[in-house]
């Protein structure tokens, strides 16, 4: 007997929703339409430059032995060269020298020592974090520049009293140049050795590890009965093959490249800029920091590895106007949701913290029928009913610009097999128009205004 009952009692379980189902009482499940903000930007602000000492520099008339410094030279200032004073005349400077710290040669015009000598850049190497550096120099015709050798040993330079250590070179291993003006401090460049470092000058700053510079140097060329200059290879920001460097004066462009993410304005760069020293240092600067002219025209001695530095006038305040370079995120015009789970968690957040109008409270009835069906809530449709185009209240919300569009909200459409909804949820909704009762213009839904909250 309690055998027979239990059969029954599951038999009634089982014939309860099959009734259901074959009534037509179906609930419709709207999906949930998803609204992703967009990020706000990432600002970066350059830091003023600190004052620095700007002096004259006697360069050596021969390639002088290599230091070892603790930390990157700073950013790069900008100098607009003079028309040269004289025909011959060679731009030296300017660049980051070291003198108990990092100390800036001014730029200036000025003859060779000897007849036919030619003037070599400062060498700056990244050799696992300590910058092996070779200040700028003259050298005889047909001699090689030597880089130091990969098993030197040099003992890093103490700094002058009061100096403050900077951050090490942020980069690859391998001969750099120093970054463009208001980039991030201790941000190097890898370049070819010989390359003038004011070719970046018209760069952007640079807020992260990215960019580079490249040359192209013509196979077989002889200079001055000397062997052929091999070419510089870069492969992955390193230098190889570099044992037999001339004096090479046929390099007439070099290209800076970067890629977005290390910009300060989130733009990549691939450009061709002039190799020549004074050419590339009069190119146009993103962020003017403005070398400050010497203090004395009374050159210093270069430095030399166990002797003091020279004695060094106070330092001067670098003109620099302030700049804002706003960097957007790539993804700030999506519209997917699942793509984005960082954009959704700020969507989240911008959801709590942002203030809701209230609806008007409905009579009984309609709050009846909003209590029992979920879906007819206001709350659930209130942000799919605002206008695409309008424009957000509020400090959590992003500004409508022409960078940052309004984010649109994406309201999928069920599918073409999604079974009917119940008698009872049409009735509660505005019916399709058709072509037997249009609605015309200005003419009042009476249905909807019925059942609408308020």
């Amino acid at each position: 007997m309690r055998n027979r009952l239990s059969l029954r009692g599951a038999s009634a379980l089982v014939a309860a929703p099959v009734a259901l189902i074959l009534a037509g009482c179906v609930a419709e499940v709207a999906p949930p339409s998803v609204r992703v903000v967009a990020p706000a930007p990432v600002v970066y602000v350059p830091a003023p430059p600190r004052a620095v000492v700007s002096v004259y520099v006697e360069p050596p008339i021969s390639e002088p032995a290599p230091i070892a410094v603790g930390w990157a030279p700073p950013p790069l200032l900008v100098e607009s060269p003079p028309p040269p004073p004289f025909d011959g005349a060679v731009w030296v400077g300017g660049y980051w020298v070291w003198q108990g710290d990092w100390v800036w040669a001014h730029g200036h015009w000025v003859g060779p020592p000897r007849p036919s000598y030619v003037w070599v850049h400062p060498y700056y190497e990244n050799r696992d974090g300590v910058v092996l550096f070779i200040t700028g120099h003259w050298a005889a015709p047909g001699v090689a520049f030597v880089p130091p050798p990969p098993g030197i040993h040099l003992t890093v330079e103490v700094a002058a009293a009061g100096v403050i250590a900077g951050p090490r070179p942020m980069g690859p291993n391998g001969c750099f140049i120093p970054a463009p003006p208001g980039s991030r401090p201790g941000i190097i460049v890898p370049a070819p050795i010989g390359t003038a470092p004011a070719v970046v000058t018209g760069a952007p700053p640079v807020v992260a590890v990215g960019m580079r510079v490249t040359a192209n140097v013509n196979n077989n060329t002889v200079v001055r009965n000397t062997t052929v200059v091999n070419n510089t290879t870069t492969v992955n920001n390193t230098t190889n093959n570099i044992t037999n460097v001339r004096n090479v004066t046929n390099i007439t462009n070099v290209t800076i490249v970067a890629p977005a993410a290390a910009t300060a304005n989130g733009q990549a760069v691939n450009s061709s800029v002039p190799a020549q020293a004074h050419l590339a240092a009069a190119q146009p600067a993103v962020f003017k920091a403005q070398a400050p002219e010497p203090a004395s025209t009374k050159p210093v001695p270069a430095f030399v590895h166990g002797k003091p530095p020279a004695p060094l006038p106070a330092a001067q305040t670098v003109n620099a106007p302030p700049a804002r370079f706003e960097q957007h995120a790539q993804e700030a015009h999506s519209e997917q949701g699942p793509r984005q789970p960082q954009a959704m968690s700020q969507q989240a957040a911008h959801l709590q913290q942002e203030p809701k109008s209230q609806p008007q409270a409905p009579n009984p009835q309609q709050q009846a029928k909003v209590q029992q069906d979920p879906k007819l809530q206001p709350q659930a449709t209130q942000h799919n009913d605002r206008p695409p185009g309008q424009k957000l209240d509020g400090a959590q919300r992003q500004p409508v610009t022409a960078a940052n569009p309004p984010a649109k909200p994406t309201n999928p459409k069920p599918a073409a097999n999604n079974p009917q909804p119940h008698p009872a949820q049409v009735a509660a909704r505005k019916p399709p128009q058709s072509k037997d009762h249009p609605n015309k213009p200005g003419e009042k839904d009476e249905k909807k205004d019925r059942d609408r909250p308020g």
